[in-house]
């Protein structure tokens, strides 16, 4: 499982043009899914993306979490996260979750990160979105849970 976490002033996603999940400072999360991934996996990830330090404190070092500066958290399903890119120059999905096993663990992920944040909005699984978002900094990271 694959997470792409962008500190941000603001984000949002839109489906059909209609908002669907909107934050201010926090986390755009964007998730992939991979075929062996597993709910212990989901749970790993979602225990770095809520702990990982990356928001300044008052020395301007990274040493805060989304919790502690109580921002937000938008997660956005993202197919494309579990391609390979190793040979080639078109991406390859086979190491992809099936859409059955990603929404499952895309959801389950979505009410375990509601059950212990506060600030929670989300995308609609496998919709095509429109993700808006002012990157703050810009810090961006690509967490692993295998």
């Amino acid at each position: 499982m694959r997470g792409l976490i962008q500190r941000v002033a603001h984000a949002s996603v839109a489906v059909d043009g209609e908002c669907v999940g909107r934050i201010g400072q926090g986390l755009l999360l964007l998730l992939g899914v991979e075929r062996n991934d597993t709910r212990e996996q989901a749970d790993k990830l979602l225990h770095k993306v809520l702990h990982y330090r990356m928001f300044a404190d008052a020395d301007d070092k990274m040493n805060l979490n989304v919790g502690q500066i109580m921002g937000g958290v938008l997660v956005v399903s993202q197919f494309t996260l579990a391609a390979d890119t190793h040979k080639g120059l078109r991406p390859g999905f086979s190491s992809a979750a099936t859409p059955a096993q990603a929404q499952e663990l895309y959801d389950y992920f979505v009410a375990q990160l509601k059950a212990r944040h506060d600030t929670v909005a989300s995308g609609v699984f496998a919709a095509n979105m429109q993700v808006n978002l002012t990157n703050d900094g810009p810090v961006t990271f690509l967490l692993e849970a295998r």
